[in-house]
């Protein structure tokens, strides 16, 4: 306990930093994934709390993050569609994808994943990353010229016969589940059809027109529309805003600039009675655990999202553990990865029961609190209680900030989380494949299939095609790299070093393959070409495998068929060199001792030459 409070002045202000830092954003990433400012709150202050003191990095600030938040919004609007528009009906549910998600990153971080995050290949995150930041400067356009797909009564009205074919539908399913064949009784669908309000037809094309214009592709469809009917006072109040954070940054860099735009924005805005649109009101009280997870769950509600669920799970991971490594760099530690992913499952979970967003590590915050003095799980702690502290305390006042000030909050957030390194090295490197006349880098082609397909169609399924096209990208650049340096030659065109003496009466009769680099799946074709390739008048096949490290499967049975092939030409196997993996690859089938006898393994060239110098001829007619 003493070491816990060891630093408590350093960390007690570096909480309290990272706390303040995290507001705004908060309360800006719960409005984008139409929870809610007070889902946002939620999330920051139960992550930032459990994750510090159950986590495996010291100094990690947790809370809600933007591709935490882009996907979650993905979930949200899916699960919200699916229950008529309502955030109500679709609660239980939405926060169900949310504690799976974080029970599912306890079991990555139980089972020991947390070290295998760091080799999904950079294009992908990149394409990714780059993709969030598009994804968030779309999406808040539409809030900063104050305009919403809900409230435009044209706009809606275009969905009305859609939403009339729906209610009627729904009113079918429903006579259906309860028995009645309608085709017999007309009367009581005309009869139910008689009690749909226009408040019913409405409320169904307000969530149409909503689901419409939802995401990327949607805000890019409804653009024409917003600029027709842009507010210039909430424009100004996202202008104001973006102005300030970065303009107050060339000043002093002590105060969070987003703190200070949130201040001075909404201050404007109230203290001279602006006709403002504000956020949605926060509850003031203690936050209480929304019980309706589990009294009304269903597994056919969440069984759409387990997949997302594990996506997100994914995704908090690495974006935890990218964080980690910065505070790593900065404070000459070393984190616990797979505790790491312990404590934020943990911590996803517990928001998700008192219903807020999912979250996970947060860069900036934790860079905030470094350099603000934290160095113990307590700095993280604090700035969980700073939150709570704050909502209970300011909830009414909080919920007077104008929604576009948090629009303009997260313009400078898309703007921030795009990777321009990434983006940067496209013209310099190497265009390494062809795809028709055109000459492309396979890792710009990477990152560019993610960015579109995030941003346009799928996050999660985006980052699944992004690692399948990587993979098979990386197969076939060590295929063909295995392939280039593994040729199969005779040995008077090429010869190792322990080779040059070779006794030139052997020559016709030994043959010596050389293999450099791993056997397997990528590289088999071009090994199974061997047996065809060695010259007639060999008889005895020498394979040099001191170079071979590692054999798959794939490679274990293609090293099979082309010993057998060889054997019915009557030729016969030495192996040299022969490494722990690929033996032991090979002893699980018996290719050792079956087909290759214990006596024709061995260590080096000189005991394989010895041997060849008292069997000479052929082995297995000696």
């Amino acid at each position: 306990m003493k070491g816990f409070f060891s630093n408590f002045k350093g960390d007690a202000f570096g909480g309290v930093t990272a706390g303040i830092v995290a507001l705004p954003l908060a309360l800006a990433f719960g409005v984008s994934s139409g929870m809610g400012p007070s889902a946002g709150l939620y999330g920051a202050i139960f992550i930032s709390f459990f994750a510090a003191l159950f986590g495996g990095t010291n100094t990690q600030i947790s809370g809600p993050t933007a591709p935490m938040t882009a996907v979650s919004m993905v979930v949200i609007a899916g699960i919200v569609a699916a229950n008529d528009g309502s955030l109500e009906k679709a609660l239980p549910a939405i926060l169900m994808v949310f504690l799976l998600a974080g029970l599912m990153q306890v079991g990555l971080g139980a089972i020991g994943l947390g070290k295998y995050i760091r080799y999904i290949p950079y294009p992908v995150v990149s394409g990714f990353m780059t993709a969030i930041g598009v994804i968030i400067l779309l999406t808040q356009v539409l809030p900063s010229f104050g305009y919403y797909p809900k409230e435009d009564v044209e706009f809606v009205s275009r969905f009305k016969a859609q939403a009339e074919e729906i209610i009627l539908e729904n009113i079918l399913k429903e006579e259906a589940g309860e028995g009645i064949l309608v085709l017999e009784d007309f009367k009581e669908t005309i009869s139910r059809a008689g009690n749909i309000s226009q408040a019913d037809i409405l409320k169904e094309s307000q969530t149409l027109a909503a689901k419409d214009a939802s995401g990327a592709l949607g805000a890019v469809k409804i653009l024409p529309r917003a600029l027709k009917n842009i507010s210039w006072l909430e424009l100004l109040l996202a202008i104001g805003t973006i102005f300030i954070i970065y303009g107050f940054k060339l000043i002093t860099k002590a105060i969070p600039s987003t703190l200070v735009a949130l201040v001075v924005m909404s201050g404007i805005a109230y203290g001279f009675g602006l006709d403002y649109r504000p956020i949605e009101e926060i509850p003031s009280g203690i936050p209480t655990p929304n019980l309706q997870i589990f009294t009304e769950f269903s597994f056919g509600s969440i069984t759409p999202y387990v997949f997302t669920a594990l996506t997100l799970a994914l995704l908090g991971a690495i974006d935890s553990l990218l964080t980690s490594v910065v505070a790593d760099n900065m404070t000459k530690t070393k984190h616990k990865p797979n505790k790491e992913l312990v404590g934020q499952g943990i911590g996803n979970s517990i928001a998700a029961l008192f219903g807020g967003i999912p979250g996970a590590g947060a860069t900036i915050r934790t860079v905030v609190n470094i350099n603000s003095g934290g160095k113990t799980k307590l700095s993280g702690m604090i700035a969980g209680i700073v939150l709570l502290i704050v909502m209970l305390a300011l909830a009414p006042v909080a919920s007077k900030i104008p929604a576009a000030v948090l629009a303009g909050i997260l313009i400078t957030v898309g703007i921030g989380v795009m990777d321009y390194k990434g983006l940067k090295a496209i013209p310099s490197l190497p265009k390494d494949i062809k795809i028709g006349p055109i000459k492309l880098s396979s890792e710009v082609l990477i990152m560019l299939v993610v960015l579109v397909l995030s941003t346009f169609w799928n996050l999660v399924y985006a980052v699944g095609i992004g690692l399948v096209i990587a993979s098979l990208m990386f197969m076939k650049k060590i295929g063909d790299l295995t392939a280039e340096r593994s040729d199969v030659k005779p040995l008077k065109e090429e010869a190792w070093k322990d080779e040059m003496d070779f006794p030139d009466g052997l020559k016709e009769e030994v043959f010596i393959k050389h293999l450099k680099g791993p056997l397997f799946f990528g590289s088999t074709s071009d090994f199974q070409q061997l047996a065809a390739q060695i010259p007639e008048t060999a008889s005895i096949a020498i394979m040099r495998l001191d170079r071979m490290q590692y054999m798959d499967q794939s490679g274990l049975y293609a090293m099979e068929e082309m010993i057998m092939d060889l054997e019915r030409k009557d030729i016969d196997i030495l192996f040299v060199g022969l490494l722990k993996q690929p033996r032991y690859m090979m002893e699980r089938i018996d290719i050792i001792p079956d087909l290759v006898p214990e006596d024709q393994v061995f260590e080096d060239f000189d005991s394989c030459m010895e041997y060849l110098s008292k069997n000479g001829g052929k082995l297995n007619k000696k």
